[in-house]
């Protein structure tokens, strides 16, 4: 049987950057995140809401920060952009550091009007923005306000256009979750360097395993694996 413990080693995550809380309501809930995370070595996480984000913001909001095991990620409504600046004003009051954008589930282009407002009230108020969304289209929205963003969904097929973009923005990062060519982990530090890197797994929805597995075996040294999986993570969040 393959053992993958073997390759990981020794490597642990001490900050998860991409964990959801809940369900969709259209697919079933895999396994509870406690399992999921627990099966890895992923000590801390900084989850969101699915609530927050599908249903009802300022309940599935207060949900997550009730939820002392988590580093709390608060959601915002992109379709309810006046709703939104006001529940960042209350979250960030409440001492949130990230608010995570659903654009996908919520049906919000990277051109709306919506995503640059939200985008600067998050500028104004110092928060880290993570996001999901395609790279190439959702950087614009989010460029020239001096913000820290995490981009969640950054496919290894698109991370030359996060390159590029990361060169005029100091504050872009990145999630490694889908940056598992042979390369892509060495290509993105060499250019931007690993302090643009987190470790996200997507738990439950995704199997934490495939990223773990490119982290500890890549070319990456200690020292860069270890910011990876979690010193940049607490830089942003936990400045």
């Amino acid at each position: 049987m393959f053992d993958a413990g073997n390759l990981i080693g020794e490597l642990e995550v001490t900050l998860d950057i991409d964990v959801l809380v809940g369900a969709y309501p259209d697919r079933d809930l895999p396994r509870p995140v406690h399992d999921v995370l627990g099966e890895h070595p992923i000590r801390r996480a900084a989850a969101a809401s699915l609530r927050a984000a599908l249903f009802d913001v300022e309940s599935g909001n207060d949900e997550i920060l009730a939820r002392r095991e988590f580093t709390p990620v608060a959601a915002v409504d992109l379709r309810d952009p006046i709703g939104a600046a006001r529940e960042l004003e209350r979250v960030a009051g409440l001492g949130v550091r990230a608010v995570r954008l659903f654009p996908e589930e919520q049906g919000v282009e990277a051109g709306f009007p919506s995503v640059r407002h939200v985008a600067r009230r998050c500028a104004a108020l110092g928060l880290v923005v993570l996001t999901g969304g395609d790279v190439r289209r959702f950087w614009q929205p989010l460029s020239g306000l001096g913000l820290d963003v995490v981009f969640l969904d950054t496919h290894f097929y698109h991370l030359g256009d996060f390159l590029v973009a990361a060169q005029e923005e100091p504050g872009f990062h990145t999630s490694t979750r889908l940056l598992n060519s042979p390369d892509a982990l060495e290509i993105a530090a060499a250019e931007a360097g690993a302090s643009r890197l987190l470790y996200g797994s997507r738990a439950p929805f995704y199997e934490p395993l495939v990223p773990l597995l490119r982290l500890a075996t890549g070319g990456l040294k200690p020292d860069e694996v270890a910011a990876v999986a979690g010193g940049n993570a607490r830089r942003l969040l936990h400045p």
